[in-house]
């Protein structure tokens, strides 16, 4: 199997029928693999990738809007040769192996969990909640074909963190899997201004007209306030979370959005990173300069200088970084009466520093501040 091009690769037929021939040699299972495979009432669209190695298509499911998540791209290299390639279910598929039994999957997902988030109080509830999705007819046992797919999705970061988060509702909803296929639901609006400028347009525009440009198509003041609220409380919910600490490495307009009710939504979960991965990254990392001690775009380490390693704690929180991006959202247009107040508040939040010493208190205060004056604004409108 050899496709020369990346356009070639991404198209939802090859992506089902790599998954459905392993579905049906019983490799793999999965919620959706029926839909997806039998009936056919999984249906890919568009595709929205920007990278082969992650598979981003807009489907239909039951004539439901969904977008369908499918990690092919890694096995399926274009410059490789077809004997060349690993086999997809030898690579990915290679865990547990045949014999294992349920208490040792069981340790398996917990000291998986906790390289990845922590040594939290939490994490056996959170294993229950994975062996209940993995248990895919509900018989109470978990199938070899199951235990492959559910901890193939654990490996990739996204599905992680989303099945983490998910209960707080400011992520989108997990609708199923199949392998390590997962499809969610579809974010209508993918951008804090409703609108998004093309990627070929932004170098040749202005910044006073992307200015212009989302203010024009931003949603009125009091929908912004409560979607810049829902945005505050994720911030909250990821601080000190039920799972443990996760940081925002890429603060962008294109990362976050809404629903048609105006309730915010993280739109891309592959910006965010858990305290144990950034940790890992840092730990004895060689640095001239704080640049140095950077994972992702944006989450940015101090540099011991003298002892040229980086150190734990992040130059700018997560917080300040959404004061940042809510600055421009929220002043424009916003009541006359709370403007000046608003402003001193956002002011004083994009100010804050990432220091331990500094987190608790100091930005518990700033935020639920700045919470209580946009909620005072909005509540008991139709708007709240």
């Amino acid at each position: 199997m050899h496709y020369s091009s990346y356009s070639e690769l991404c198209r939802g037929h090859v992506c089902r029928m790599i998954i459905c021939d392993q579905y049906k040699k019983g490799i793999i299972s999965g919620s959706t693999c029926k839909d997806l495979c039998e009936e056919r009432s999984l249906l890919f669209q568009h595709c929205l990738s920007s990278s082969p190695s992650q598979q981003v298509y807009r489907g239909l499911w039951r004539d439901r809007e969904v977008i369908i998540k499918c990690g092919i791209g890694e096995a399926l290299r274009a410059d490789s040769r077809p004997d060349s390639v690993p086999r997809r279910d030898v690579v990915l598929f290679d865990k547990p192996t045949r014999g294992t039994s349920m208490d040792e999957f069981k340790e398996m997902l917990l000291n998986f969990l906790k390289s990845k988030l922590g040594d939290q109080p939490s994490l056996p509830a959170l294993v229950s909640r994975i062996i209940t999705m993995a248990d895919v007819n509900r018989d109470r046992k978990v199938s070899l074909a199951e235990a492959k797919s559910i901890w193939a999705l654990l490996q990739l970061n996204e599905f992680l963190l989303m099945f983490s988060l998910h209960e707080k509702e400011h992520t989108a909803k997990l609708l199923g899997h199949c392998g390590d296929l997962y499809v969610t639901e579809k974010i209508p609006h993918t951008s804090l201004y409703g609108v998004d400028i093309p990627p070929f347009l932004q170098s040749l525009l202005p910044p006073i007209a992307h200015q212009l440009i989302h203010q024009w198509f931003a949603p009125a003041w009091p929908r912004r306030a409560k979607i810049a609220i829902g945005l505050l409380e994720f911030v909250e919910e990821i601080f000190h979370g039920t799972y443990g600490n996760f940081y925002i490495c890429e603060s962008s307009l294109r990362n976050v959005g809404y629903n048609d009710k105006y309730d915010f939504k993280m739109v891309n979960l592959r910006k965010v990173a858990t305290e144990m991965t950034i940790r890992g990254f840092l730990k004895g990392r060689h640095c001239e300069q704080n640049g140095d001690c950077t994972y992702g775009r944006d989450c940015t380490a101090a540099c011991d200088k003298l002892l040229k390693q980086c150190k734990g704690d992040m130059v700018q929180p997560n917080l300040a970084k959404v004061c940042g991006l809510l600055q421009d959202y929220l002043l424009y247009g916003a009541p006359l009466e709370l403007k000046e107040e608003l402003q001193k508040q956002l002011r004083t939040c994009m100010t804050l520093s990432g220091l331990a010493s500094q987190m608790e208190v100091h930005h518990s205060l700033v935020l639920n501040n700045l919470k209580t004056l946009l909620w005072k604004k909005i509540s008991n409108t139709k708007y709240s």
